[in-house]
């Protein structure tokens, strides 16, 4: 896996250490772990295998994606698929 360079503050780092250490993981898992977290805030799928999923349920539905637009057949304006 190619890693990534990120810069912490010395106090960050001191905080994210602490946490470490009392729950006893690496930077990694504690980085992991946040990754996870935000990505499922945003609703968003956390691996490939999980993103195809979705995305095939969504064309079994006979919806677009989520947060696609399209036209409405009404006025003919852009809107939000529901």
């Amino acid at each position: 896996m190619p890693g990534k360079r990120v810069q912490i503050g010395p106090e960050t780092w001191a905080s994210l250490d602490l946490l470490g250490k009392d729950r006893m993981m690496t930077f990694q898992e504690l980085f992991d772990e946040a990754i996870r977290d935000l990505l499922k805030k945003h609703n968003r799928p956390q691996s490939l295998k999980k993103a195809l999923r979705k995305s095939s349920r969504t064309l079994a539905l006979g919806r677009p994606a989520p947060g696609r637009l399209r036209l409405r057949a009404t006025s003919g304006e852009l809107a939000q698929w529901p």
